[in-house]
């Protein structure tokens, strides 16, 4: 089964027959071999029809109101949601007014539907990257409005570039009382480790973590490259994290990480009681489960998404809609060309990604 809930476009294909770039072939060269190149050509050779056509069972549509109807669906199965509004990385701070209204907007349709629902967001969306102390306040704003409503809201990992700047904002919002936020770390970085013991020992159990394996395909010399390595990592930072107080939020459809998870939960108590049984552990949100929840992606792995809920864990689903799905789609297929390897799955082997 094992694909992990580090990449948002698992399955979603991409197009236009541009060249491969050096770090897609590099990286072909490193995960996928020539066959894989072979399929990154072909799938970036696919007709915007036919994009859109896969991208539907992965994407909740263009708009806010799509996003709703298919978390409305969802909610039926015992699923609650974290929204995330796609977009590229912006090049002008105007850009960044366009994410801020958005998320207003998905706010004000959680608040009214009553949707179990929280957000993700990218720093570099909001203006890390052009002017930090503008998108620490852009940020701030929109956690403010989150808090009013009891809402969570998540800052995503992007690349090397904001790891530490992405965790600095997290810390900074603690120190301000705005205690709504976690970020994400990715387990095939070598300073994760390093990372949550610096976190947890600054936040204690007020630590709010979404772990994954990662998506960007980083240089060896700050990154695990083999999947094996990753997997053991992932599972290494899931304990780590547990020990440590910390909500954790376990991204991934990998079934040795979810095994790996459910012996651990089960060690602690934490999988027959509805209160986190941890003596470290921080004080209980609205909306969030007893410790911990299982995160897995829009149209990938629901048959064990819905069985681990029957089961009685907090399951949630990241539900990502916007006009951007082409432009994000085609920058993800570039930084890590195993995606291509997903999307043939989905389509000629649609059985080993049910819903």
């Amino acid at each position: 089964m094992g694909n992990g809930l580090d990449s948002l476009l698992e399955g979603i294909p991409t197009s236009n027959c541009q060249g491969a770039s050096p770090l897609l072939r590099v990286a072909g060269g490193v995960h996928m071999g020539a066959f894989g190149r072979f399929m990154v050509t072909i799938t970036k050779c696919m007709p915007r029809f036919m994009v859109a056509a896969v991208a539907r069972r992965y994407v909740a549509g263009k708009d806010i109101s799509n996003a709703v109807a298919v978390m409305k669906r969802l909610s039926a199965e015992g699923a609650c949601f974290t929204v995330d509004v796609l977009g590229e990385e912006i090049s002008t701070l105007d850009e960044a007014q366009f994410f801020i209204d958005e998320y207003d907007r998905v706010l004000d349709a959680i608040v009214e539907h009553k949707l179990d629902a929280n957000l993700s967001i990218k720093p570099t969306a909001f203006g890390l990257l052009i002017d930090e102390k503008i998108a620490y306040q852009n940020m701030e704003r929109l956690l403010k409005n989150a808090a009013n409503h009891g809402i969570f809201v998540r800052l995503d990992m992007e690349d090397h570039r904001v790891t530490q700047s992405t965790i600095d904002i997290v810390l900074a919002m603690h120190e301000k009382g705005l205690t709504n936020v976690g970020t994400v770390l990715q387990s095939r970085l070598l300073r994760t480790s390093e990372d949550i013991k610096s976190i947890c020992a600054k936040l204690g159990g007020s630590a709010d973590f979404r772990i994954c394996k990662g998506v960007y395909l980083e240089s060896e010399d700050i990154a695990l490259t083999g999947y094996q390595q990753i997997v053991d990592a992932l599972n290494s930072h899931i304990t780590q994290m547990l020990d440590a107080g910390a909500y954790v939020g376990i991204a991934s459809h990998d079934l040795p990480v979810i095994e790996h998870t459910l012996s651990e939960l089960n060690d602690r108590g934490m999988m027959s009681s509805d209160t986190d049984p941890r003596e470290n552990a921080g004080p209980s949100r609205t909306g969030k489960g007893p410790g911990y929840e299982f995160q897995m992606l829009l149209g990938v792995r629901g048959n064990v998404r819905r069985k681990l809920a029957k089961q009685g864990h907090r399951t949630r689903i990241y539900i990502p809609y916007g006009n951007q799905w082409y432009e994000y789609s085609m920058r993800r297929l570039d930084e890590n060309p195993d995606v291509a390897m997903h999307i043939v799955k989905s389509i000629f082997m649609p059985w080993t990604n049910r819903r």
